[in-house]
């Protein structure tokens, strides 16, 4: 099971982000982060068939830079970050004293989880910046970890491209508009994948739920065209 993580974003006090629900993704754009997932579920799919081997969990995060227009938000960038869950003070902190009280044991484990360093996001925030983008959020990959993982791991929580109780939780703190989970599977002999979008739980909605954007994707050979 995996989860992302990051420091706290900003709030939206204006009320701007409330009439945003549509999420423009083109697909080229969004391949090097799919192409990373898929290696990453490769190698948790290979070190689970490897008997006796070093158990690798999947693990890809990235964060997205874009543009917003009108109700959508257009994804125009992705940049890998460092994970630093199970190296720093603050996310072992957070994991130790909120997050595993709130959802279980299984959150001690350092390689379940992915915190961003905080200096990398500093710069790739203004890498986004100077290139006239906005930090819209971040995207992270589900495997079938409850079908293809362990044997003592099966048939636990399952996962998908809906978030976790887990997943809502960090969306709430981390305030971005945009936040993305990317679904990988065993089917047919290969892997395949699927995303969805979803904004924060709003500060008001007593059941913390996520809630979920429209995703659309450019045309081939349409992308930025009127």
């Amino acid at each position: 099971m995996l989860e992302s993580t990051v420091p706290l974003g900003e709030s939206d006090p204006g009320g701007f982000l409330e009439n945003i629900d549509v999420v423009v993704i083109d697909t080229e754009t969004f391949a090097p982060f799919v192409e990373d997932a898929i290696e990453q579920y490769s190698l948790g799919l290979a070190s689970v068939k490897a008997a006796g081997s070093r158990l690798h969990r999947p693990n890809s995060f990235g964060l997205l830079g874009g543009t917003f227009e009108g109700d959508a938000m257009i994804v125009k960038q992705v940049a890998f970050a460092t994970n630093v869950r199970a190296v720093e003070s603050v996310p072992l902190e957070e994991f130790k004293e909120n997050i595993v009280p709130q959802f279980g044991k299984q959150y001690d484990d350092g390689e379940r989880g992915f915190w961003c360093d905080s200096r990398e996001l500093l710069k790739i925030v203004r890498e986004f910046e100077n290139a006239g983008l906005e930090m819209l959020g971040s995207v992270h990959m589900h495997p079938d970890w409850h079908r293809i993982g362990p044997a003592h791991e099966r048939g636990t929580e399952n996962l998908s491209e809906n978030p976790s109780r887990m997943d809502e939780y960090l969306f709430r703190n981390a305030g971005w508009p945009l936040n993305i989970i990317c679904y990988l599977e065993s089917r047919g002999g290969g892997i395949t994948h699927t995303y969805a979008a979803w904004r924060p739980p709003a500060l008001d909605d007593p059941s913390g739920r996520a809630r979920k954007v429209t995703v659309r994707h450019f045309a081939h050979g349409h992308v930025g065209s009127e």
